[in-house]
């Protein structure tokens, strides 16, 4: 999905029931001596806190004043663990890039992460098979931890805090929209209520409040979901032996995908999505038992029957006679030796789309706007794309002397097709 979608709306949708709209005309009862904001950004995790960056750190921001809103408490990573974290992300050389601009990815290169240079997908009931493996591609992608991001996002926030301000373990629990006219009583900003009882108004509200954004549901936009009646689990396991593991494996299972991710020579990352039921099997048993369900999930070929094969034998040699093109041999990914200890968690898969992205002095991003299925590894990846497009086009709106939140600078592309 395009990352101009992050600045495009999808179509108008009706307020929820129950719900103000986005344009309702309250009357705002704080303080007029309120702070005012250019830009709050509500939820710090790893999108919220790289939007805040990417402005903090763009030129034309710099008489900006922005605020990052998180609910948890600050995430301090002061040594580097040994053990890895099962929460990681695979991140494209274009979200690397998104990195780099703002000094991130200097963080993350000096502590850890691991390139990948091939990704094997194939299909447990078939021979279908296909190998990404480009030979003037350097890197397809990286694997990074979520905490080594997140460290290497709150280093950086840091070090311009005399531009965006961090309030930790901070919640808003209200809003208040301006009205459609110039009103006696009404504000042209939106006004927040924190959950401490203090007030703030900002001229352009970004929610990054993930996929039950309390943003989203306070604007009153309809959001499209679907529950894949599916689980992940997911667990950092150790390798039979040391390989340049820089390979990426993927194999389709009649009850889902198994996704390997490398970390080191000896480690990978696991990502297995399946049933509800079969995920808390995977993640009750034994180590043992556990361990030879992911090697048979990867290595055993039970799942082929002969019409299958045939067919697909068929389709291979029709499409080779039309197209001859290079064939990749199928490699079998590393065999697992054991799992690291209570790294083995599980959690619900679904689907979310907002029918809108953006409004007058609101913007949606990451999971607030979209969630996908970990399938591919795009869901952080859409996310630092919503920042990149969303940053673009504040910062052309800041170097005019416009108002970030007015139709310049959000609604520019709200009528543009959708791709």
């Amino acid at each position: 999905m395009s990352a101009l979608l992050a600045v495009r709306r999808l179509g108008a949708a009706p307020a929820a029931a129950g719900r103000s709209p986005l344009v309702s005309c309250r009357r705002w009862a704080g303080s007029p001596a309120d702070t005012v904001y250019d830009v709050v950004v509500s939820g710090g995790g790893l999108v919220g806190a790289a939007m805040a960056c990417a402005l903090g750190y763009d030129t034309h921001f710099h008489d900006k004043k922005i605020l990052l809103l998180e609910a948890g408490p600050k995430k301090v990573l002061e040594k580097l663990p040994e053990t890895y974290s099962n929460r990681v992300s695979s991140i494209s050389p274009g979200s690397a890039t998104l990195l780099s601009s703002f000094g991130a990815w200097d963080h993350i290169c000096n502590m850890r992460y691991r390139a990948f240079r091939r990704m094997q997908v194939w299909d447990a009931c078939s021979e279908a098979l296909i190998m990404f493996d480009k030979d003037n591609l350097e890197d397809m992608g990286y694997i990074v931890e979520n905490n080594v991001i997140m460290h290497a996002l709150t280093k950086q926030l840091e070090a311009v805090s005399d531009r965006v301000t961090v309030l930790y373990q901070s919640k808003a629990v209200g809003y208040t929209w301006p009205g459609p006219f110039s009103m006696a009583d009404s504000s042209p900003w939106v006004h927040i209520t924190l959950g401490d009882g203090s007030t703030l108004q900002t001229k352009l509200l970004i929610g990054a409040d993930g996929h039950n954004s309390g943003v989203r549901q306070a604007a009153g936009i309809q959001n499209i979901s679907w529950h894949y009646d599916q689980s992940a689990v997911v667990a950092t396991l150790h390798l039979s032996e040391a390989t340049e593991n820089n390979v990426a494996w993927q194999r389709f299972l009649p009850s889902g995908p198994i996704a390997l991710l490398p970390l080191s020579d000896t480690l990978s990352s696991l990502v297995w999505s399946t049933s509800h039921e079969h995920a808390a099997e995977l993640v009750s048993m034994d180590e043992e038992h556990f361990v030879d369900a992911i090697n048979s999930a990867f290595w055993s070929d039970a799942n082929h029957t002969d019409f299958i094969d045939s067919a697909s034998t068929m389709l291979h040699y029709a499409v080779a006679f039309l197209k001859p093109t290079k064939v990749s041999a199928r490699q079998l990914p590393p065999s697992v030796a054991r799992v690291d200890a209570k790294s083995r968690v599980l959690f619900p898969l679904g689907l979310g789309h907002a029918a809108e992205y953006v409004r007058p002095r609101l913007a949606l991003i990451g999971d607030a706007a979209h969630r996908v299925h970990p399938l591919a590894g795009q869901g952080v990846n859409m996310g630092f794309g919503d920042i990149s497009s969303l940053a673009h086009h504040l910062s052309i709106a800041a170097f005019n002397g416009k108002d970030l939140g007015t139709d310049y600078g959000l609604c520019k592309q709200m009528n543009a097709p959708l791709l």
